[in-house]
């Protein structure tokens, strides 16, 4: 079934990423802030809407969960054991800026675990998708499909962390890790940089919440990598509180935490 739906839910995607892009070149407008106070627009509400529709129209009958209609009560929630999980427009601070590095995601969630996902940059006409058993791709622009997978570490590591959400915790530990390299990036692009092998490792300690990184992360996921947290247990969805807790994407499937203390320490020794 999986393999059957991946590519009618790229497709969906991109229909979203259109409706985004007529939009992207008027003046933005601002709708009302969200609930953590970042802006919601018009391609936020554009977005949602075609994809909610796309979805109906597949007639699987599966609970959809949206950023944009999160008002679903865990009691009702905790019964889903397969949902859609989108975010219309991840990055609405970089549709803002005209960066380009915003994203529509589409993930399938499965016993709490994301077992497909898409993941489009409008701007950029780049799609990254998977699903479970069948491979992580990229498509750029009408170009073939490629497979993707993470890269094993190297020195200097190749590191990459949010444009629009920095934070103090993160800057002290980029710090700590030495000598690396530093990717600045907007939306879920981040957990598809380690993806595709473009990055290493991503750390992100600042808020996010499940809509964020379902789809990226089951891209991660199919082209061998992690997304963790900071105990090493790999992310889950549908929880009572629908807040991410702090994450680690890093290539490999092993011992995240020791990885990550391994890699302090050892940035911690080369900066003496």
């Amino acid at each position: 079934m999986l393999e059957r739906l991946l590519p009618q839910i790229v497709a969906l995607s991109k229909r979203a990423g259109q409706a985004i892009m007529d939009i992207y070149a008027e003046p933005v407008q601002v709708v009302s802030p969200k609930a953590d106070d970042s802006p919601l627009t018009q391609a936020d509400i554009a977005s949602d809407r075609v994809i909610h529709m796309g979805l109906l129209e597949l007639g699987l009958g599966w609970p959809i969960l949206s950023e944009e209609t999160a008002q679903v009560a865990y009691d009702e929630r905790k019964s889903w054991s397969r949902f859609w999980l989108i975010d219309p427009l991840d990055g609405t601070k970089e549709f803002i800026s005209r960066n380009g590095e915003f994203t529509v995601n589409i993930a399938l969630i499965e016993d709490g675990s994301p077992v497909l996902g898409v993941v489009y940059a409008p701007a950029l006409d780049v799609c990254y998708f998977s699903a479970r058993g069948i491979g992580a791709f990229i498509q750029r622009g009408t170009a073939p499909e490629q497979r993707i997978r993470v890269q094993p570490f190297v020195r200097p590591m190749k590191v990459v962390a949010s444009r629009s959400h920095t934070d103090a915790r993160t800057t002290e530990l980029l710090d700590r890790l030495g000598v690396h390299e530093y990717i600045s990036m907007g939306s879920s692009l981040k957990l598809c940089a380690v993806a595709e092998g473009v990055a290493h490792f991503y750390p992100r300690l600042a808020p996010t919440m499940e809509w964020d990184t379902a789809a990226a992360h089951a891209v991660v996921s199919e082209a061998d990598g992690i997304v963790c947290d900071l105990t090493g247990e790999e992310l889950r969805y549908n929880k009572p509180n629908l807040l991410n807790s702090e994450f680690l994407v890093m290539s490999g499937r092993y011992d995240m935490l020791h990885t990550f203390n391994a890699l302090l320490s050892q940035g911690s020794s080369s900066a003496t």
